[in-house]
Order: C-alpha cells, then structure tokens, then sequence
C-alpha cells in the first residue's frame, strides 16, 4: 500500500480493562459447538446449495456430532423455507439436535419463521440486528441509540409472544448485536440486557448472547478484551451462554476464538473448513482439533476428515487448500530433507500402545487419528533428503535400507526429482531404487550359482557360479564359510576382487513363506578407498546376499 493511502485508516481503540484475566487462564474443556454451514456458509457460496445438498450436509453435521445447527434464514427464500419443512416432515433431526433459525428483528420475518417452525421439536430462534455505529450511520441512515435497541426488544417481544404458537416445540432464544466487534462495549451490553429483561433466562433455560466479529478489525487480544469486558459486566451471568462468532478477515479468526474462549465464552459458532463471508467463518475443525491435539474431549467426531471433506466439497462446490490446516492434501507432508530424517526416526520411534504419548517432530497429531495415511506425510521432491526416501522404501515398499547406504540412495533420487523439476511418486521411487540400487548387473552379470557341501572341509562351502563380465562368459569356483565369503573367493581366483566387503544386512520384504528377501552389501575399492552399497532381491536369502555383492561390485565401476 503507498503510503499517501495510509492516511484512510486509524488503529482500532484499546478496551478500557487494564486488570485482564484472560493471559493467565488455559483451555481445558470443549465449548458448545454450532455449525452455521447451512446457513451464514450457505450465503456465501456462488450458487447456494439446493435442499438435497443442505440435507445431505446436515447429516454429516449430525454424524460429526453437532448438537446445534443453524439451518437458515426461513424468512429469507422459498428453498430456505422448504428445506426447513423438509426437516420437519422427513423427521430427520435427532431428538438431541437443536436446529437453529436466523432472523433479522422485523415482524413480518419472525412471523414467517415460525411458520417454518411448526413441528419441529427443539428450535433456537436467532434474533440480529446491527448496532455499530457505522451501520446506524450508514445503513440505518443516523439511527440513534434508543431506536436499535427499540428494534432488537422489540423483536425479542414479538418472538415470545409466538412461542406458544409453536405447539409442541421447545424454542430457546439467542440474540446477536450484530457487528459487535465495532460497537461501542457499553451499548452492545445495554441492548443485551434489554433483550434479557424481555426474555427472562434461567440458568435452566438460558439464553445465547452472540457476540459476532461479523468484520474482524483489530488483533486477537482486543477481541479477547472485548469479550471478557462483557462478561464481566452482564448481569445474570449463569442465566447466559456468551456465544462467539468470528470472521477471518484479518487471518486470525481461529486466534481470535480461542483468546475469546479464555476471556470467558462458553459457545462457539462457524463453518466446517471455515467457509463463510469475504475470507470466511471460524474454521470449527481447526479448533476442535487443536483442542484434540491437547487431549480434549470436543464431543465431535472429526476421526475422518477426508470423508467429511468429499461430502464437504461436492455440496458446497468449494475447495479444500493444500495448506489448511490439519484437512489439506499438504499438511502432512514433508519435502525438505532434515524434516524427513526427524520424522522418519521419530515414526521409527513409536511403539504399538495407542496411548502412548505421541511425539513426532513436525506432526502435531497422528494423521491417522483424522484419517490421513501415512502414506502421504513425506513426498519426494530435489529438497528431499536421505531420511524421507528411506522413509517411503520402508513404509510403502517393505525396503529397509541401512543407515549408512541412505545417503548414497537419497542424493540419487532428489538429484533425479531434480532433473525432472518436480516431486516423484512413491511408484517413482521404488523403480529408481531398483533400477539403479538393486540386482544390478553390468558390466558382471550371475548367470548361475550353486552350492556344494559334500567333499569340503567341515564348516565350509563351495560355490560353483556362472558370470558374464563384459560380454565374456567364465566358470568360477570359490571356498568360503558361506555362500557370499565363498563367492568373493570365487572372484578373488579370477583376478576380479579388489574390494573388502565391509558390511552385510538382510531382511524379508514381506510376510509369509514365499517372502522376498533383500540383502544390502557395502564394498570399499581398495584402490581409491571409494564405498559403495549394493543391494539384492532374491527368494531366497543366500542369493539375494550374492547378488547384493555383484551389485555393489558393478556400483563401484560406476
């Protein structure tokens, strides 16, 4: 921004509370939870959902949990009406789900409202109306003080007069000082008593004060100021559920939330993946997660997030971000190298007990606790590293390559994502792997191998082996105190050894009896001092040592 354009804008003013609490409390319990997808997500979308997409996202709230869910605004169109009746006549709401019903504080809308309530057991009728004093100057063109809070006791007049038309349904209220976030503390809590006195909440029957930062001005702990101050100056504290309902529009929506939850707020409304207005509503499953990852109970079920996202995307017509957290394809994901080796060793880590604390450097969950693979948490790309190659040859493909031959693996294949400009598929992976690590067999190729054990010394065995080096085939024979010391004999008596084999690993590379095996072999030339692995697969272990040796013999010509 130039800076002549700076001069438009002014720091939002402090909050008048100098002795703040809310820096030295902790989250240690989940808040009420409403999903306002249907209705505040459903605005915001370029093509509203249809009522067969809202119902069918309304199952998915249901079945994550959600015990308060705002269905829409009745008042507002024919669809939102229908797919209110919908519910109603396909008795789809479960008896412990309040639905939830926006209305702006005008007779003709509350009317129309409960006539899309008629039926339905357990309703929240949500009274608005804005009060900042921007919107009494702009959209209310100068309306004073007395004339808003007029609006919003009278509509809360008009909703209890209607409550006993509801027959039947058990209707509680909630109220929002729309655009709380700039309105003048003392007023938003003068309208909200007012509202109160109407009412009449118990501490059995409270009502739901809604705070909104319908436009997110100021930093989080302002918010948290703001709602603190509030709390600490409504009377009848026990007889309400202080409700926040944060926007995003400076990107600290979620930071915003939960400072607001330590200043005091019971209730928390926003959209699955933080759909909503302008950059969007509170991300409820960024919170619930986070609460998840310090070992709180939220009540939701978030334990398959990719399955909630498909439902979630296909309704909506939005996206998912690669980047958002906890849900995007990404952010499990590790490309750089050091990132990798720590994740790797700390996955390596883990024992088999599900209540053993996780700590896994990067990943603040366990993927799989939301339904994310390990499959996906390193990628490959030229900012990879030994530690995340030998993380996928292990975890996908059962190769478990020695500490020491990971370097000489690793920088091959980045060097190759290098050369391609772009990130390998595990599939890539593995056949650069065995291309270039594993059975190599030029320029020698073991064309036969056999072992005898009659007429040699105790302890002792012969090979008999048939090779092709540089296109001339030979016959080798060679002792030893097993199949590969007797086959370096073997090459030693056809001028062919100037190596020391300095180290040997073997595994299965997968269960059963038909297992593959492989075998890793490190070779020093001894003419240059150069080490090099080599690695071999056979069915059977003894072969895939021998081979693991002409491997790494052929590497080191390389």
């Amino acid at each position: 921004m130039k800076p002549e354009n700076l001069r438009k804008y002014r720091p939002f003013p402090p909050v008048p509370l100098t002795d703040r609490r809310w820096p030295d409390q902790t989250i240690t319990r989940a808040p009420i939870w409403c999903s306002v997808d249907l209705r505040d997500g459903n605005q915001a979308l370029a093509v509203p959902m249809a009522v067969e997409q809202k119902l069918e996202l309304f199952d998915l709230l249901v079945n994550i949990g959600f015990k308060q869910i705002e269905i829409g605004f009745p008042s507002a169109s024919d669809t939102e009406f229908e797919f209110a009746r919908r519910l109603v006549e396909d008795k789809r709401v479960p008896a412990d789900v309040q639905v939830q019903v926006l209305v702006q504080a005008r007779e003709h809308l509350i009317r129309r409202t409960f006539e899309a309530l008629q039926g339905m057991p357990r309703a929240i009728v949500h009274l608005y109306n804005s009060t900042s004093p921007l919107q009494r100057r702009v959209t209310f063109g100068g309306a004073s003080r007395d004339d808003i809070k007029g609006l919003a006791v009278d509509g809360a007049a008009l909703v209890k007069e209607l409550v006993p038309t509801a027959a039947g349904t058990q209707i509680d209220l909630e109220y929002s000082p729309e655009s709380f976030s700039d309105t003048e503390l003392d007023f938003a809590l003068d309208v909200c008593h007012g509202v109160m006195d109407v009412w009449g909440p118990t501490p059995e029957r409270p009502i739901i004060l809604n705070l909104p930062a319908t436009v997110e001005w100021a930093t989080p702990n302002v918010h948290a100021d703001q709602i603190e101050w509030f709390c600490r100056h409504l009377r009848d504290r026990g007889s309400v559920h202080v409700s926040l309902h944060t926007h995003n529009d400076r990107g600290t929506g979620t930071a915003a939330t939960e400072l607001g939850l330590l200043a005091g707020a019971d209730r928390v409304e926003g959209t699955l993946f933080g759909n909503g207005e302008r950059t969007g509503n509170l991300d409820l499953t960024t919170v619930a997660l986070n609460m998840n990852s310090h070992g709180i109970d939220t009540g939701l079920d978030l334990s398959d997030i990719p399955a909630a996202r498909e439902i979630y995307e296909r309704c909506t017509g939005m996206t998912v971000h690669d980047r958002h957290p906890y849900a995007g394809d990404l952010v499990f994901t590790a490309f750089s190298g050091s990132h990798q080796d720590a994740i790797k060793k700390g996955m390596d880590l883990r024992g088999g007990d599900p209540a053993e604390r996780w700590a896994v450097p990067y990943l603040t969950i366990d993927p799989a606790d939301i339904g994310r693979t390990y499959e996906a948490i390193i990628r490959i790309n030229s900012q990879s590293g030994k530690g995340g190659v030998a993380y996928i040859l292990g975890r996908e493909f059962g190769f478990d390559l020695p500490k020491l031959m990971q370097p000489q693996v690793g920088g091959r294949i980045y060097q190759l994502a290098d050369q391609l400009g772009r990130e390998l598929a595990n599939d890539e992976i593995r056949d650069a792997f065995l291309r270039e690590f594993a059975n190599v067999e030029s320029p020698l190729a073991l064309l036969d191998y056999e072992l005898e054990h009659h007429d040699v010394e105790k302890g002792k065995v012969r090979c008999l082996a048939k090779i092709d080096h540089r296109g001339e085939q030979r016959d080798l024979v060679g002792l030893g105190n097993g199949p590969i010391n007797a086959f370096v004999h073997a090459l030693e008596s056809a001028g062919l050894k100037d190596f020391t084999l300095k180290d040997y690993r073997s595994h299965a590379v997968q269960d059963g009896s038909d297992a593959a095996a492989a075998a890793y072999i490190q070779l020093e030339r001894e003419t240059d001092g150069r080490v090099l692995w080599g690695c071999g697969i056979d069915p059977s272990i003894e072969l895939a040592g021998v081979k693991a040796l002409v491997c790494a013999w052929n590497l080191l010509r390389g």
